[in-house]
This record gives structure tokens, C-alpha cells and sequence, in this order.
């Protein structure tokens, strides 16, 4: 294979999951799943205070086997469904699978309710000798107090597929069919959202605002059909976290997700809340140099220079690989594993799913990377991100399905990292005063896309959610939210009023409640992990790469622990601030 065609910019290949569709192999996996759930569903008298060690890793094994084939399955079907949206086919074999999945982890949530009601005496010798299933083993059983009966979680898992998951596929759907036009040159342009939103980039402030106004014109005319699903969704999550599961608040039912206290997000929200000072300073620099008396809220990401460098896919691809091979040869082999299994999709497609995502699977097997590239200096900065959790990923491969997966807060850390590589690397490289300038600017953008915006989404939902249960018309919802921009930005961004339908077009808040948090948690850990790396060089290194090879095989607050961090306090999460407010200072002095 030569290199043109190695990073050639295409649709990824589902081949090492099954060839295709309704293939023989796909068949026969479907007739395994119903063979390995129904001799799982036998061992159920094992399960009694006399179980042997034996017999509890044996059940447990099995249950990872039937597992690992319904996440191929339903993976399948998933990203299928993301290369275009609007097939049919791929958005049947998703509902199928969901069903399908939700009728086996019925049949096998049998496991589980034993395992929660054990008494600590009789688990903690079976956890000891679990190996690397133990810290799965251990945190599901703080989901003790939370647990229903059987018959109330089986009735739960199915009201799921025909409920909040059905709305979620709906609102994918709809959304990712929206066409956007702008007049670009003089020419009016149908585009994707990923193309619309490389113009809010742009050097020309017309075509930001342009942009900004199309997306929300669009998203607002379904405003109230979009609030009215998320009305929904924040319900169902209420009835079933709050009021029967006794979560102290909707968020908490996230935290204990993630095994982090309750007080560990409070305290990185608060902190988050006390700096707005740190970016509205830097949105005050940027509107003098971009010559305005105040930035609006469609200029925040504007060039500070009119540098637009494109950059080829194959050229990105390569520097990201070197600015990964710099760090440490395995990141870039890792990578390398993602191009060579055919596993990226990077075209942009009308009916693609927008954005970009990192997608595990199963231990051993390579991840899959979704891109929309367009050729920008902010794509190339997502290859490296998205890469960044592939590497992730197959640094944690030797663990068990159960295991493999880092909690979502750290699951930022080697993605956000790598961003931070490359950008060393592009302003070691880059000889053009304009577009090093452009990349600090960049930085600090990202930044705030990160850090900031994110933690006031998580402080809008907290909001939204009581919003909700309040009975709040989605007029309220987005007056709210317009209010939470005027926090964030105060007197340094102006907000135009189509901003309030904002908070519609957000997928995470609908898909994975409160999963924003996790991007500030994860920017500002890194921004520390990167002090630490530029301080100590070689000797980081070790401790990072064990930090990253732990995946979700202990609790995050023991990772972290080891690695020298204590969220706990509120001057490690200043600290990421301090970083940012002297990045800002770095700025004034060469602008």
C-alpha cells in the first residue's frame, strides 16, 4: 500500500467486524448470542452462598463472551447508521440490535441483582481472587442503593429501546438531514453543518455571522419540536434516576457513573463559575486585534490573522503521526493501526453524522475513527484527538471488556493531550509569524471550547433539568440559556438572539446526560499532566503511559492519585486556570 493511498481520505471499512449485512457470519453470530444467553441463563442455581470461586469467573467469562459478540453486533449497526443517517437498512439493524441487546441484558441481569445483594463478607473474597474483573466487580456494587427489583429493571431496560433510545435515533435523524445555505463568493452553497461550521473560522466576519444565523435559523424553526423531545428525555431521566433509583440530585445518577463524588463536580463547576474573568480577557485582546470595540458571539473562534493554511489530509495525517512519534514511538504505531485497518472515515457526506468520535468496540480489536475533514487547521487538530483516544483505547487492549474503558473524565485526557502535542509541534515547525500567532490564538480557543463552554452546558443542564420538572414552556428553557451565555461572556461578547436555540443543537445533552463535564475535567487534568511533562520530560512519561494503560481496571480517583492529582481541592482545578490566565498574558505581550 503506498503512502497517497494510506492516508487517502475515504469511508471506513466495518470488514473486521462482520463483511456485511445479513453476511453468514453476521447470521451465525446472531444464533451465538441466543446459544451463549440461553446456557447462561441455566447457571442461575449456582448462584447461592456456596458459589466457588470457579464457578463465579467461569459464569463471569461467559457473561463477557455474550457481551463482546452483542457489542460487535450493535457496533455494526451503529456505525453503519453514522455514515449515513439517512439509510434505512442501517436505521433498522439499529433498532433490531437495540432490542435485541436489551432483551439479553434482561435475561442476564439475573447476575448482576445477586452480585449487588451479596453481602460484603461473603463478595470480598470473590472479588480478591477475580483479577482483573475486580474493580468492575467493585464498582458495580455501589450501585447498590440505586438498584430495582428484577422485575422493575427488565421493565426499564425495554421502555428504553422504545423510549428515550427511540428519541435519541429521532433526533439524530432529523437533524443530521438538515441542509444549511449561505452565500459564499457570491455563490449560494448548500452545506453540512461540519462544512457550515468551518466558516464561523473564517477571516470574513459577514460569513461568520452568516453561518451563525443559518444554523440557527434552522435548528430554531424546529426549536419547538427538538425542546419538546428534550423535555422529554430530562423526564425520563428524572423519573428513573431520581424518583425510583433515589439519586440525590440528576446529576448525581453521571457521577456515580463515572465513580466520582458528588463534591468533586460541585468544586470543578465553582471553579469554573469564578474565572469567566480569565476568557473574557482573552475575548477582550482578540476583539482589539481583530479591531473591534467588542467581540460578538459569531467572531469567538475568528483568525486573529488572516492565515487560512490549508493542509491535505495526507500531510495531516503525517504530522500527527510525528507529532505522536516524538512523544513516544508506540503512540505513533498505535495510530498507524487505525489508518492500516481501514477504519477511518473522514469524507464529508450529506446524511453523515456530523462531528467526530472514537469508537471501542472490544479488546484486541482496533478502534474506529469518524472524521468530517475539511482540510483546516481545526481538523487536523480533531485527527489528533480522535487518534489520541484510539491510542487510548489500545493501551488499555489487555484488559477485559469490562475493564477496558477509561471512566468519561479521564477518557478526555490522552485525546486533549494529544491536541496539545501537535500544536508544540505545528509552532516548532511553522516559520510564518501570522500562523504561529494563529495556533496560540488557536489554543486558548479551544481552550475556552473545552473548558468553559462545556462546564456552563453542564451548569445549563442542571438548570434545564429542574427547569423541566418545573413545568417550563421551551421559551423558558431558551430565555435560560441565554442568560447562562450572558454569564459566561459579561461584558466582552455580545450575544445576538438566535444564540438562545443554542442548547437544541448540542447531541450530548439529549444523548448522555451531564457527559459534558467531562471535557472541562479532562482539559484542565491535562493542562496539569502537561506542566508536569514540560517540567520532568523523559520521567513523565512512564507514569502517563500507566495512567492511560489503566483504562477503567481502578476507581479514577486511585488513577489520578497516582499520578500525583487531587481533584478534591479547588487549587488543582485554579491551577488549570493559572495555566490559562499566563497563556493569555503570553498573548498581550505579542499581539
Amino acid at each position: 500500500m503506498t503512502k497517497s493511498t494510506k492516508y487517502s481520505q475515504k469511508r471506513w471499512s466495518l470488514a473486521s467486524l462482520y463483511p456485511a449485512p445479513n453476511s453468514p457470519e453476521m447470521k451465525a453470530a446472531y444464533k451465538e448470542l441466543e446459544t451463549l444467553a440461553a446456557s447462561f441463563e441455566k447457571k442461575r442455581p449456582l448462584l447461592t452462598d456456596k458459589v466457588s470461586q470457579v464457578e463465579f469467573l467461569a459464569m463471569i467469562q461467559e457473561l463477557e463472551k455474550i457481551y463482546r459478540i452483542g457489542h460487535r453486533l450493535g457496533s455494526f449497526a451503529e456505525l453503519w447508521f453514522t455514515e449515513d443517517t439517512q439509510n434505512q437498512e442501517a436505521l433498522g439493524m439499529v433498532a433490531h440490535t437495540e432490542q435485541l441487546l436489551s432483551e439479553i441484558s434482561n435475561r442476564t441481569l439475573f447476575f448482576s441483582l445477586w452480585w449487588k445483594g451479596l453481602s460484603d463478607e461473603l463478595a470480598a473474597p470473590l472479588m480478591a481472587g477475580a483479577g482483573d474483573y475486580r474493580y468492575w466487580l467493585e464498582e458495580m456494587r455501589h450501585f447498590k442503593p440505586h438498584t430495582l427489583t428484577e422485575a422493575e429493571e427488565k421493565i426499564i431496560n425495554t421502555k428504553n429501546v422504545t423510549g428515550v433510545n427511540a428519541l435519541n435515533t429521532l433526533y439524530d435523524s432529523i437533524t443530521n438531514r438538515y441542509v444549511f445555505k449561505v452565500e459564499v463568493a457570491g455563490v449560494v452553497k448548500e452545506l453540512t453543518r461540519g462544512e457550515l461550521m468551518s466558516l464561523v473560522r473564517s477571516s470574513d466576519p459577514d460569513l461568520r455571522a452568516k453561518a451563525y444565523q443559518e444554523l440557527y435559523r434552522v435548528y430554531g424553526e424546529d426549536a419547538p419540536i427538538l425542546g419538546q423531545m428534550y423535555q422529554t428525555i430530562v423526564r425520563d431521566w428524572r423519573n428513573e434516576e431520581v424518583t425510583l433509583r433515589h439519586h440525590k440530585a440528576p446529576i448525581s445518577a453521571r457521577n456515580l457513573a463515572n465513580d466520582l463524588p458528588d463534591e468533586v463536580i460541585e468544586t470543578l463547576l465553582q471553579t469554573c463559575e469564578k474565572n469567566t474573568a480569565v476568557f473574557q480577557r482573552f475575548f477582550a485582546l482578540k476583539a482589539r486585534l481583530l479591531g473591534m470595540k467588542k467581540l460578538r458571539r459569531y467572531d469567538i473562534y475568528a483568525p486573529v490573522a488572516k492565515a487560512d493554511k490549508p493542509y491535505a489530509y495526507e500531510k495531516a495525517a503525517e504530522k500527527v503521526l510525528a507529532s505522536f512519534k516524538n512523544f513516544d514511538p508506540r503512540f505513533a504505531r498505535l495510530a498507524e493501526r487505525v489508518f492500516a485497518d481501514d477504519h477511518i472515515d473522514s469524507e464529508v457526506r450529506k446524511g453523515k453524522r456530523g462531528g467526530a468520535f472514537c469508537a471501542t468496540v472490544n479488546p484486541g480489536i482496533t478502534p474506529w475513527v469518524m472524521l468530517n475533514f475539511q482540510g483546516k487547521a481545526d481538523d487536523v487538530a480533531t485527527m489528533a484527538h480522535e487518534l489520541g483516544h484510539a491510542i487510548h483505547s489500545m493501551l488499555a487492549e489487555h484488559h477485559t471488556l469490562f475493564t477496558q474503558h477509561a471512566n468519561l473524565p479521564l477518557a478526555e485526557t490522552a485525546s486533549t493531550f494529544g491536541e496539545m502535542m501537535l500544536v508544540d509541534q505545528m509552532l516548532a515547525e511553522e516559520s510564518d509569524e501570522a500562523v504561529r500567532r494563529d495556533l496560540l490564538f488557536k489554543q486558548m480557543d479551544d481552550a475556552y471550547a473545552t473548558i468553559q463552554r462545556q462546564a456552563f452546558f453542564a451548569l445549563f443542564e442542571k438548570q434545564a433539568h429542574q427547569m423541566v420538572v418545573d413545568g417550563a414552556s421551551v421559551d423558558e428553557i431558551s430565555a435560560a440559556y441565554m442568560e447562562n451565555l450572558k454569564a459566561q461572556f459579561g461584558d466582552a461578547v455580545e450575544v445576538a438572539d438566535e444564540f438562545k436555540y443554542e442548547w437544541v443543537s448540542i447531541p450530548h445533552i439529549y444523548q448522555v446526560p451531564f457527559y459534558v463535564y467531562a471535557y472541562t475535567f479532562g482539559q484542565l487534568l491535562v493542562l496539569s499532566l502537561y506542566k508536569q511533562f514540560k517540567a520532568e520530560g523523559e520521567s513523565f512519561k512512564p507514569r502517563y503511559i500507566k495512567l492511560l494503560a489503566a483504562g477503567g481496571s481502578e476507581s479514577p480517583m486511585k488513577i489520578l492519585a497516582e499520578a500525583g492529582v487531587d481533584v478534591r481541592q479547588p487549587a488543582f482545578w485554579q491551577g488549570g486556570f493559572d495555566v490559562l490566565s499566563g497563556m493569555v498574558d503570553k498573548l498581550e505581550k505579542i499581539a
